[in-house]
């Protein structure tokens, strides 16, 4: 298995973590307020990550192309953030967390409209159970 497949296995873990915890820690508080400490913390330990794990020089080899980019990212990762922290203070960690992974299928796309990623017959197998669990877990009774 290549280490990236055990990276996103780990991410995958610890944001099924992410949700519940989050949902404790908005209790009698608002989303938006939860956000803005666990952004805090976040910055923190990411900061503290980075000084431990990355040599000081990489710093030049970063361009007015990369933080363009990255800047964009923090912006849309921001207004996911704020949505989710919106969802999850109203509802059910695991539709809130079931709805967002859905994202994989504007990810999917996105891949395949700008970075050309190839799009396999498997892959999209895969997103249509996705779509489909997504709305199954969503729908009302």
């Amino acid at each position: 298995m290549d280490r990236w497949v055990g990276y996103a296995f780990l991410s995958m873990f610890f944001a099924g973590f992410t949700s519940v915890i989050a949902k404790l820690g908005l209790l009698g508080i608002s989303g938006e307020l939860g956000l803005a400490i666990r952004s805090i913390f976040v910055c923190f330990f990411v900061l503290l990550f980075a000084i431990l794990s990355v040599p000081a020089q990489e710093l030049i080899n970063v361009t007015v192309k990369n933080l363009a980019w990255l800047g964009l990212s923090s912006v849309t990762t921001a207004f996911s953030w704020v949505f989710y922290y919106k969802a999850l203070k109203g509802g059910d960690v695991v539709t809130v967390a079931l709805i967002d992974k859905g994202s994989v299928v504007v990810a999917m796309f996105l891949a395949w409209l700008f970075l050309k990623e190839h799009i396999t017959l498997r892959m999209i197998s895969g997103l249509i159970l996705i779509v489909i669990g997504v709305f199954v877990v969503a729908k009302k009774n």
